[in-house]
């Protein structure tokens, strides 16, 4: 019994002096040096979900929405690898790709959303290797729309910003669309 008794007190004593011997370290830096950049970038998005190639695929679908036809469901999630291209020809220059993932999020059809997350990555130019990354809710049935930049990597690295999107092409039966993006970055 003694021997708990000084295990008890000297349990307390270690508790009561962890805060004087604690310590919190903390350094905040301002980059005077660093002028932030703002970046506007112009390109279309190809997201395919027939044929034999898709860029799109179905990876999960809700067991409630078997019956609705429609090429994207709600609660329906896709994988994409959308190539980007310099403009809405399917033969138009490739200049990276976007990867991620979006969602079927809305439960009435003619108010068509997702919610949208994806690494855009360019393969070329002087923003080769660069990317930003964009999580947000994308209105699609909205004739211009706006979503949110949330990071970037490369020359993008802690970007932030918008994109406007403007649907070029969409096909009801497939589900294929080329989307118009009109990004601006603010970087350092």
């Amino acid at each position: 019994m003694e021997e708990q008794l000084i295990f008890a007190w000297a349990m307390i004593f270690c508790i009561a002096i962890a805060p004087v011997y604690g310590e919190y370290y903390s350094k905040i830096v301002i980059p005077s040096s660093k002028v932030e950049k703002v970046t506007n970038l112009h390109f279309f998005l190809h997201d395919t979900l027939s044929g034999e190639n898709p860029s799109a695929v179905l990876v999960g679908r809700a067991n409630l929405t078997r019956k609705d036809h429609s090429p994207v469901p709600f609660g329906s999630l896709f994988a994409i690898d959308d190539p980007l291209r310099v403009g809405p020809e399917p033969t138009s220059k490739i200049i990276g790709n976007a990867q991620g993932l979006y969602l079927s999020s809305s439960q009435d059809a003619s108010k068509f959303t997702i919610v949208l997350y994806a690494d855009f990555t360019f393969t070329t130019g002087k923003f080769k290797g660069s990317s930003f990354s964009i999580f947000s809710r994308n209105p699609v049935t909205e004739v211009k729309r706006e979503v949110a930049i949330v990071g970037g990597r490369g020359r993008f690295r802690m970007a932030r910003g918008f994109a406007h999107i403007k649907t070029s092409y969409y096909n009801a039966t497939t589900g294929d669309a080329i989307l118009d993006y009109k990004v601006t970055l603010y970087h350092y």
